[in-house]
């Protein structure tokens, strides 16, 4: 109890749960972007469901000049729109609907939308849907702010109009809103011609680290993004989160968290297609078996106040720390740094409360619920991995450094989740297609910013990871000082390094003198 009252301390990694924030209107000044680097966002989100190419390109190159300035690493993800069903209001002035009044749903966008008549998007909602069906419509999804989003329930179908009871009063303003049908599949591509094209251009212009694949519904739907990205050059390397966010998503979970490289649980939708009270258990099952697969597990919607407010609710920080001690890699920003007042402050708060579950998180359980998953006989990697967590942990080490190209290896370690950071000193790997060299190696050690525990750098390309004598010293003597300038490691401490040496992996324990 007496820990409680002690006051946090500053550190350079300030959490080992990351932290993704979704830049957009207000957070994407050089300033402002900055600041929410040094507070401790890893991962930049550009969310392709709104804005155009320019805007975001805008906002990419300001994320660059921060990234220079704060010497911050930053990756980034493209989320993609994905087949989302949307309300389009051309005048854009505000709608008010009333409750136990009717509105009628229409798929001809050339009508207006009023308080009576709201246009979508998609032709097949008539068939899609059956009297008595939930259908939801809100601007920023379902923060459960009633007051700017809408309950409706089909009262009768007219042709491919779609006539609905209004259950609660609201008023629409802006002009895109979000409608979800509760728990129907709606017949369309999840890698829409529009995301296609932003890959395509925006996408590959700036070399993408992640990309979310919206609404990903079936294993499927993951190859066949996967197929799309591997013919447009440098993004065959770009890794593809599941983002699930409907019961489809989570019938397939399994075969989804096979194909993924990570999956984002988007507890918005699920909340509107589950029950309120099943969405944790979800999250608490799929977490873990991101967990054991050693797969990143994001979590969205954590603190929907903190977009007007400096505080967030008790539960939602309860929430968040829940979530750390459940196993999330990371913790994505929507709306609360979108267009959010207080992007930064946001960033701050939800690295705090990360810092302080981490320190009660229950390691000495996980590493045994992890090798009891894994079985045996061990892979070779996995064994070494497993090793190197349960060394640091004994010796009290205060890092682990591994050397790694692929960023397998430190995946693997980070997957034990330690209590120590794990620098993961990437060793670039030259490649030729015969007209010109290409080192590769900025990839992998971005990839790895989304992941718990893992700070990722780029070593000297002449220094090979699998040195032919023991002695790899001047990669590790530039790792320790990077540990040491950032106040991870201090003059007699113990640090743990894993490196491949010829063919044999070694791990092995330095003790740090002056």
């Amino acid at each position: 109890m007496a820990s409680i009252l002690e006051s946090s301390k500053p550190s350079f990694f300030p959490a080992m749960t990351k932290i993704v924030g979704t830049l957009g209107p207000k957070s994407r000044t050089v300033e402002i972007i900055s600041d929410c680097l040094k507070a401790g966002m890893s991962v930049a989100r550009f969310d392709f469901s709104w804005g155009d190419t320019e805007f975001h390109q805008e906002t990419l190159e300001n994320l660059k000049i921060s990234v220079k300035s704060t010497k911050k690493l930053c990756a980034v993800m493209l989320d993609t729109g994905g087949p989302e069903l949307q309300v389009v209001n051309r005048t854009e002035h505000p709608i008010f609907l009333e409750a136990d009044t009717k509105v009628i749903l229409t798929p001809d966008q050339n009508k207006q939308a009023t308080s009576n008549l709201l246009p979508i998007n998609f032709h097949g909602l008539s068939k899609a849907v059956k009297k008595g069906d939930t259908i939801f419509i809100g601007q920023y999804l379902f923060t459960g702010n009633e007051t700017t989003s809408v309950w409706l329930e089909v009262a009768e179908l007219s042709g491919e109009d779609v006539v609905c009871l209004i259950k609660n009063s609201a008023t629409l303003s802006g002009s895109l809103y979000t409608l979800h049908v509760s728990q129907i599949r709606i017949d369309m591509p999840t890698l829409t011609d529009k995301d296609k094209e932003v890959i395509s251009t925006w996408g590959v212009r700036n070399k993408i680290d992640f990309l979310s694949l919206s609404y990903t519904r079936h294993a499927e739907d993951i190859r066949h993004a996967r197929d799309f990205l591997s013919k447009l050059g440098d993004l065959n390397q770009t890794q593809i989160y599941a983002k699930i966010e409907n019961i489809e998503g989570l019938t397939h979970f399994d075969e989804i968290l096979q194909e993924a490289d990570g999956v984002i649980f988007s507890r918005g939708n699920l909340g509107i297609d589950l029950p309120p009270e099943k969405v944790f258990l979800f999250q608490k099952a799929a977490v873990y078996k991101c967990n054991m697969v050693g797969k990143p597990a994001v979590v969205t919607r954590v603190v929907d106040s903190m977009t007007d407010n400096l505080r967030p609710t008790r539960a939602e920080a309860t929430d968040v720390a829940n979530a750390v001690l459940d196993g999330s890699d990371a913790i994505i920003l929507g709306a609360e740094t979108l267009r959010g007042l207080y992007p930064v402050e946001t960033v701050s708060t939800v690295g705090k409360i990360c810092a302080e579950a981490e320190k009660v998180f229950n390691q000495d359980l996980f590493f045994k619920k992890t090798v009891k998953f894994v079985g045996e006989p061990m892979t070779h990697l996995e064994s070494i991995a497993s090793s190197a967590v349960r060394a640091a942990i004994k010796v009290k080490a205060s890092a682990i450094i591994c050397f790694t190209s692929s960023g397998r290896a430190a995946r693997l370690i980070a997957k034990y989740r330690p209590t120590m950071p794990v620098i993961s000193v990437v060793i670039p790997r030259l490649k030729t297609n015969q007209l010109k060299w290409t080192f590769s190696g900025a990839f992998e050690a971005r990839q790895s910013l989304i992941v718990r525990g893992l700070f990722p750098m780029l070593a000297d390309p002449r220094h090979p990871a699998e040195s032919k004598s023991s002695t790899n010293e001047s990669v590790l003597k530039v790792a320790l000082d990077h540990g040491k300038a950032s106040g991870v490691i201090k003059p007699h401490d113990r640090v743990v390094v894993c490196q491949k040496l010829g063919d044999a992996s070694v791990v092995k324990i330095l003790e740090l003198d002056d």
